[in-house]
């Protein structure tokens, strides 16, 4: 079985992504330094998701039919900590009209 984050991308077209500046690649990190913006001395935001409709700029394919993280192994730390099956994952999958996941699938 798929396993169902690789169809959904809803997370991805919900939220303000920030992380540390030492996640990304300038700093030293892993996340591609073209995908994401300096906001502060210290913050980094993912390109697209810093709008009314958030759409990150590492997510390919079509929410809720076939999506990915174009950088999945080294997407940052908010990504990593991003539970499927939570109640936010739930709440952005609901507003997509997918079917609720299960707690701890990951």
């Amino acid at each position: 079985m798929t396993h169902p984050c690789l169809t959904c991308g809803a997370c991805c077209a919900a939220f303000r992504v920030d992380f540390s500046i030492y996640e990304s690649e300038t700093h030293g990190g892993r996340v591609p330094a073209g995908l994401a913006d300096e906001i502060t001395t210290s913050m980094c935001r993912m390109r697209g998701t810093d709008y009314a409709r958030p759409r990150c700029a590492a997510l390919t394919g079509t929410v809720g039919e076939k999506a990915a993280c174009g950088i999945y192994e080294w997407r940052p730390s908010p990504c990593r900590e991003f539970a499927a099956g939570s109640d936010a994952c739930n709440r952005v999958r609901q507003r997509q009209g997918l079917a609720p996941l299960e707690n701890g699938l990951l």
